[in-house]
C-alpha cells in the first residue's frame, strides 16, 4: 500500500531588493540589501569562425536570432525547416559588455546567475572561463568578484554544437539506446540533459537549439544571502492551519541575525526569531499560523485561495536579504493501494476524493523565448474554461516556467510533473548521474512550493516500451547489453529521482507513467493507462468504452488545424494531404493514412480540401468525446482522463484540442461539453441504451430528467420525464432500456435521442445519441435562420433551424471566441451564441459563415 499525503504548499519568489539598469550596475542606495541586476542588453551573436556579428535577443536562442537578422526564413513556413538543420551542427557565440561600479566591486560576494543555458555553455568574464553549463535544466550561480574590475567588463559564452558534442559518446557506447523519437541520423538527444522534443517527436519538427534561454542577473550581496525557502503545512483543519518555514541562508562569516516571516494583511502573525548564523549553509525555520483558513480547492470546487507570506534576514538591523511567497492551504493525496480489482490510482483533496479532468500539456513553441505570460493566459486560461482541474507536464520537454505555475496556483489547476524523460532510455556513466541528481534536486527545490503542484512521475513511457514495445529486439540489444540498459534504467527512475524527491519534498512519486502497457489486459486494472488502441492500432472509437483503467493518463486523436492556420504555412498548392509540405506538418508516418482510414467508416467522403479539414475536426471531436465521457461514466472504477494532447509547438496535424495559435478545434469545444462538473451521458452498448448522469459537485443536486426521440424534422416520437436525485460526486444510471424496444417503429437512421437534466428552469446538462454513423444518417439541408446583435463584449449569433444542422461551425473574417461551435441544432429550437473578437472595432455580419455536416459530403 501507497498513500502519500502532500503537505506542501505555496509559491516562492525571489524579490531584487534593489534594481538596476545593467549598463550602470549602479545600486539605488549604498547599503546591506540584496542587489539583483539583470544583463539582457546590448547581446550580439556569431558563428564561431566567422567574423560577423548580429544582434541577439537575450532570453533567446540561436534560432530566433537567425531570424530577426534575416539569415534564415519562418522556421515553421512550408519546408524551411530541412533547410535549417545545419545550425545545430555549428558553434556559436554570444557576448555583452557591463560597467561595473566601484560601490558594487565593495561587495562581499558577486555572483552571475544564469536560470537556464541551452546546453553546453562555456561562459567567460573577461576572457577567464567561469563556468562550465552541461543542463538546460538547471540554473547556474557563479561567483565572479575577483574577475571583475570598475568599469568596462566583458561577459561572453561560447556555445558548443549538443550534436557534434555527443556524437563521440553516440559511436564509443557499444550499442544503440532506444530514442524513437529523435529524428538525427545518430540519435545523440539521450546524451544530452535537454528538452527531448527539440530533436523530433510525432508531432512536431527538429530543431535543436542553443542560447541564453532564461534570465541572467548580475547578483551582489553581504554577509548572508536567502537561498530558498520551503513552506511545508504541517497542520490543517476548519480552524488553524499551521506552517513551518525552512530558510536556507548562506553566511560567509558567523553572525548574529533575525529571521522573519508572516502574512500580508492575510491573518498571518509575524513571527521574529533569533538565530546565530555559522559560516556556510545555514537552515533556519519559524512556525506560523492562521485561523479559520480557507482551503484552496481545484477548479470547480471552490476557490483557489492564496495567501501572501514575506520573510527576511536582519543582520546588524538592516535587511540583508528578503522572500515573498504566495500559498495555498490543501492536502492532496494520491490513494495507491491493492484493492478488490487490482490497484487503484486517484487523488484525495482536502480529503475528498476528486475526478481528475484535463489534457497533456508539451511546450507550446519549439521557441521557447517566445512563450510569454499572454500564451502562458491563453493555454492556462482555455484549460479552466473547458472545465479542467489539471494538467500534466509532459517528460520530452521542459520543467515550465515560474509564470505557468504561478497561473495554475491561480486558476486552481492541479499539476501532475514528469521528470524530464521520454520515451527513450538513457545512458548510466557517472556524468549523466551527476547531471541528473543536480537536476532533481534543483526542479524539485524550485517547484515544491506551489499549491498546483500535485505529485512527480519518473519519466513517459519508459516502462512500458521496454517491456511491450519490442526494443530489445528493435535497437538489438541481448545479453550484457540488455541487463546494462535496464540496470541504468533503475538506477536513475527507482534510486536518483525518488531519492530526489524524498531528501526534498514529501510528495508521492510515480516512477514511469503509465505503469503497465495497454496491450496488457492488466492495464485496466492497476495503475495509470496510456491508451492507444485507438489511432496507433486503429480500433473502432467504440473501444473507448472497453478499454478503461484506473486512471486514464494518455489517450487521443488526431486531426488537422482549421483552414485559417494552415494558410500560415502553406500555399493553395500545397493543400493535398499528400503534399510535400501537408507531410511535412504531419510527423506520425501513417498519420494521414489513418485519418483517412477512420473517415472512411463512419463519414461520406468530402468533396474538396476544406471540407476535409471541417469534416476530420468533427471526426476527432466525436471520437475523443466518446472517450471522454465513457472515462467519466466509469467513476469510481477510474478516476482522471488527461487526453492527449491541450497544445501544439507549431502549426501541425496532431492530437491537440486548440493548435498552435491558440484557435479551438471542434474537438475543444466538445471537450468542454464533456468536461462540465454535472454531466447527462447517453450511451448504446451491446443492444442497451441507457443514460448516465455525473456529478462532480460536493452536494446533492434535486433535478428533473427529461429524455424524448425526435425525427430530423422535430417531430416528437417519444418523451419521458423524472424527478431524479443525482448524489455528491457520483457516477450514476437513471434510464436504461432495450435499444430494439426503445426504436420500435422508428427508423433509426432518422432519429436523435435527446437528453437533459435541469433544475426548474436552468438547464444543467444536455446531450444528443444518434443510433447509426453519420454517413447512414437521413439528413436534409436545414434551413437556418440568422440574426446578429452587438452587446458590450462582441456579438450575439441567434440561429433557429427548421430541421436537424448537424455539427454546426460558424466561421468569420474576425478572429475571436464562441461560447459553443460545432453543436448539432435541433429543429424547431432557439439558440443563442456568444461571439467575443480578439480586436476592437471587428464587425459580425455577412462574412459569418455557418456549415454542417450535410455541406461536407
Amino acid at each position: 500500500m501507497k498513500k502519500v499525503i502532500i503537505k506542501n504548499i505555496a509559491y516562492i519568489v525571489l524579490v531584487p531588493m534593489i534594481l538596476g539598469w545593467f549598463a550602470s550596475c549602479k545600486p539605488e542606495k549604498k547599503d546591506s540589501m540584496k542587489t539583483s541586476i539583470d544583463l539582457h542588453q546590448g547581446w550580439e551573436f556569431r558563428q564561431v569562425k566567422k567574423d560577423s556579428w548580429m544582434k541577439a535577443t537575450v532570453p533567446g536562442n540561436v534560432h530566433m536570432d537567425l531570424l530577426a537578422n534575416k539569415v534564415i526564413a519562418d522556421p515553421f513556413y512550408r519546408t524551411n525547416e530541412k533547410d535549417q538543420q545545419w545550425i545545430d551542427k555549428e558553434d556559436w557565440e554570444y557576448r555583452t559588455t557591463f560597467a561595473v561600479e566601484k560601490a558594487i566591486l565593495q561587495r562581499e560576494n558577486i555572483s552571475l546567475n544564469f536560470e537556464g543555458l541551452d546546453t553546453y555553455a562555456d561562459v567567460y568574464v573577461n576572457d577567464s572561463l567561469v563556468l562550465k553549463a552541461d543542463n538546460m535544466h538547471v540554473g547556474w550561480d557563479v561567483s565572479v568578484k575577483k574577475y571583475l574590475k570598475e568599469g568596462k567588463n566583458s561577459l561572453r559564452i561560447y556555445f558548443t554544437s549538443p550534436i557534434t558534442k555527443t556524437i563521440p559518446l553516440y559511436d564509443s557506447l557499444g550499442y544503440i539506446l532506444p530514442a524513437n523519437n529523435d529524428q538525427g541520423d545518430k540519435r545523440v538527444s539521450v546524451f544530452t540533459r535537454k528538452a527531448g522534443y527539440h530533436y523530433g517527436w510525432d508531432w512536431g519538427p527538429r530543431f535543436v537549439t542553443s542560447g541564453i534561454w532564461r534570465p541572467v542577473h548580475l547578483q551582489a550581496w553581504d554577509n548572508a544571502t536567502i537561498q530558498n525557502l520551503q513552506i511545508n503545512q504541517t497542520a490543517l483543519t476548519d480552524d488553524k492551519a499551521s506552517i513551518t518555514g525552512v530558510f536556507e541562508i548562506l553566511a560567509t562569516k558567523d553572525a548574529k541575525a533575525k529571521v522573519s516571516l508572516g502574512g500580508i494583511d492575510n491573518g498571518f502573525k509575524l513571527v521574529e526569531n533569533e538565530v546565530d548564523l555559522k559560516k556556510g549553509t545555514n537552515t533556519v525555520s519559524i512556525n506560523i499560523e492562521i485561523e479559520k483558513p480557507e482551503k484552496w480547492w481545484p477548479n470547480g470546487l471552490g476557490n483557489a485561495k492564496l495567501y501572501q507570506l514575506a520573510g527576511a534576514l536582519k543582520i546588524n538591523g538592516t535587511v540583508a536579504d528578503s522572500i515573498k511567497s504566495r500559498i495555498g492551504l490543501r492536502t492532496v493525496e494520491v490513494i495507491n493501494e491493492k484493492d478488490s480489482i487490482g490497484e487503484s490510482f486517484y487523488f484525495k483533496v482536502n480529503g475528498v476524493p476528486v475526478f481528475m479532468k484535463g489534457a497533456n500539456y508539451i511546450p507550446s513553441d519549439n521557441f521557447y523565448n517566445r512563450v510569454d505570460k499572454a500564451r502562458y493566459e491563453m493555454w492556462l486560461s482555455a484549460a479552466v474554461n473547458s472545465n479542467m482541474n489539471m494538467l500534466r507536464v509532459w517528460g520530452g520537454g521542459i520543467y515550465e516556467n515560474d509564470m505557468f505555475y504561478d497561473m495554475a496556483d491561480e486558476k486552481g489547476l492541479l499539476i501532475w510533473q514528469d521528470f524530464m524523460f521520454g520515451c527513450s532510455m538513457y545512458p548510466g556513466d557517472s556524468v549523466t548521474h551527476r547531471r541528473i541528481t543536480q537536476e532533481a534536486a534543483y526542479n524539485v527545490k524550485r517547484l515544491r512550493n506551489h499549491a498546483s503542484l500535485a505529485f512527480w512521475c519518473g519519466n513517459n513511457e519508459m516502462d512500458e516500451a521496454w517491456h511491450t514495445w519490442g526494443w530489445q529486439k528493435t535497437w538489438n540489444l541481448h545479453g550484457a547489453d540488455s541487463a546494462k540498459v535496464w540496470h541504468d534504467y533503475e538506477a536513475i527512475f527507482h534510486n536518483i529521482l525518488p531519492d530526489a524527491v524524498k531528501k526534498y519534498d514529501n510528495r508521492f512519486y510515480w516512477s514511469s507513467s503509465p505503469k503497465i502497457g495497454f496491450r496488457d489486459l492488466r492495464s485496466t486494472k492497476i495503475g495509470d493507462m496510456h491508451y492507444w488502441g485507438v489511432w496507433h492500432e486503429e480500433k473502432p472509437f467504440a473501444e473507448f468504452k472497453n478499454y478503461i483503467g484506473r486512471f486514464m493518463s494518455e489517450f487521443g486523436f488526431q486531426s488537422f488545424p482549421e483552414l485559417r492556420t494552415i494558410e500560415s504555412y502553406t500555399i493553395p498548392s500545397d493543400w493535398n494531404i499528400d503534399s510535400t509540405v501537408m507531410k511535412s506538418h504531419q510527423r506520425h508516418p501513417r498519420g494521414n493514412q489513418v485519418i483517412r482510414e477512420y473517415m472512411q467508416r463512419d463519414y461520406k467522403m468530402p468533396k474538396d480540401f476544406k471540407n476535409f479539414i471541417y469534416l476530420q475536426q468533427v471526426q476527432q471531436a466525436q471520437g475523443m468525446r466518446m472517450g471522454l465521457e465513457a472515462h467519466r461514466r466509469k467513476m469510481p472504477y477510474n478516476m482522471g482522463t488527461l487526453y492527449w494532447q491541450l497544445d501544439d509547438c507549431w502549426p501541425v496535424a496532431s492530437w491537440s484540442g486548440i493548435d498552435y495559435y491558440g484557435r479551438w478545434k471542434a474537438m475543444q469545444y466538445h471537450v468542454r461539453k464533456a468536461y462540465m462538473q454535472t454531466l447527462v451521458s447517453p450511451t448504446e452498448d451491446n443492444g442497451i441504451t441507457a443514460v448516465w448522469v455525473v456529478n462532480d459537485k460536493l452536494s446533492n443536486i434535486e433535478a428533473k430528467l427529461k429524455i424524448s426521440i425526435l425525427d430530423f424534422s422535430g417531430k416528437s416520437l417519444m418523451e419521458k420525464e423524472m424527478p431524479i436525485t443525482i448524489p455528491a460526486n457520483s457516477s450514476k444510471s437513471y434510464f436504461s432500456s432495450k435499444t430494439t424496444d426503445l426504436l420500435k417503429g422508428m427508423n433509426k437512421k432518422n432519429v436523435v435521442l435527446v437528453c437533459s437534466i435541469s433544475d426548474g428552469d436552468q438547464l444543467i446538462s444536455r446531450n444528443e445519441l444518434y443510433f447509426v454513423a453519420p454517413k447512414e444518417m437521413l439528413l436534409d439541408v436545414p434551413k437556418i435562420e440568422r440574426s446578429i446583435a452587438a452587446t458590450s463584449e462582441g456579438f450575439k449569433i441567434t440561429l433557429k433551424s427548421d430541421k436537424l444542422a448537424k455539427d454546426v461551425y460558424l466561421d468569420a473574417k474576425a478572429e475571436g471566441v464562441y461560447s459553443n461551435n460545432y453543436f448539432d441544432l435541433l429543429p424547431g429550437e432557439t439558440v443563442e451564441i456568444l461571439f467575443t473578437p480578439k480586436e476592437k472595432g471587428a464587425t459580425l455580419a455577412e462574412d459569418l459563415k455557418i456549415m454542417t455536416l450535410v455541406d461536407a459530403k
